[in-house]
């Protein structure tokens, strides 16, 4: 999986992964925003324009950094779901219930 970054100051960033998030590549994800964690980053946004699809494997990882974030006062949010069948994934899991969804 490519994975653009987009650094806005020193504690939030913007993440731009392309393709698909899978049980294939879930592990890239989750290293990517362990090291942005870990850096003290406490707003991370993923954008989803250039994503064509995402398993439960990717969710999860999703819903961990979201957990994460939150305990020490930052935010996870998706922005830009371009994909039909993401957005209406999102809305039946009601991902957005748990994580801030934007442009959808």
């Amino acid at each position: 999986m490519i994975m653009e970054q987009i650094k806005n100051g020193n504690s939030k960033v913007t993440l731009i992964p392309e393709g698909r998030i899978d049980v294939v590549n879930s592990q890239n994800l989750k290293q990517e925003l362990l090291n942005l964690y870990n850096d003290g980053v406490n707003e991370i946004i993923i954008d989803f324009s250039k994503i064509t699809s995402i398993d439960s494997s990717g969710l999860g990882k999703l819903l961990l950094f979201q957990k994460k974030l939150k305990e020490r006062g930052g935010e996870l949010r998706i922005i830009n779901v371009t994909n039909d069948y993401i957005q209406n994934m999102f809305k039946m899991i009601h991902l957005n219930k748990v994580i801030k969804i934007e442009n959808m």
